[in-house]
């Protein structure tokens, strides 16, 4: 495949992204994306061929988006970074909103998000000492973080700012850290974001 078709691919896969997320299921079209990704209905049917393979390609985009993410913050140290702080915000944005929309909607894409984030969860919690097995705790604690993403118009109206911007996003991870109990993280991962986020908000990485 030519390279300008992987990026017209990318351009309206990124579109849809965006239709979804604000419009739902139910209010994106075909013709929505391609006028937002300022290529031809044609093309678009070309590379995806119908909605619903616009929302497997979204999905599919959002699932590897999640594993990258984690991989570089966690597997590979960089959470503590304020750099890869800065990177998330701001990427995550349109991802993040697909995802809550498609929470909310109660597509399959969406459930297999969530338990990928169960099970990448349950991977730091499971040496974790609590009253309950990791694998509950891991429900519970994804539940807390996605209802909040689900939440976000609340959220935002509440904090003042937008849940998925920079300063949302910062204030919260702070309050989360301050509401999750340290020794349910991984050993040092709390002081590590805290000290990557003052950073970040001082200028660090940015």
């Amino acid at each position: 495949m030519r390279s300008e078709d992987l990026t017209a691919r990318a351009r309206i896969r990124d579109a849809a992204l965006a239709e979804f997320g604000a419009r739902g299921v139910s209010g994106t079209t075909i013709r929505g994306v391609a006028q937002r990704a300022g290529v031809s209905p044609g093309l678009v049917q070309h590379h995806f061929g119908t909605k619903d393979g616009l929302r497997a390609a979204c999905d599919a985009h959002v699932l590897e988006y999640i594993r990258a993410e984690t991989r570089s913050g966690l597997d590979e140290g960089n959470i503590g970074e304020p750099a890869f702080i800065a990177e998330v915000y701001a990427s995550s944005p349109p991802v993040m909103r697909y995802l809550a929309r498609a929470l909310a909607d109660g597509s399959p894409g969406a459930a297999a998000v969530f338990d990928e984030l169960v099970d990448l969860t349950e991977r730091y919690l499971v040496d974790s000492p609590g009253l309950s097995d990791a694998r509950t705790r891991a429900i519970v604690y994804t539940s807390m973080r996605l209802g909040a993403l689900v939440l976000h118009g609340h959220v935002s109206r509440q904090l003042g700012v937008d849940l998925l911007g920079p300063e949302g996003a910062s204030r919260v991870g702070l309050a989360t850290l301050d509401v999750v109990a340290p020794e349910l993280l991984p050993d040092g991962l709390a002081a590590r974001v805290r000290d990557a986020l003052a950073r970040y908000e001082q200028g660090e990485g940015r």
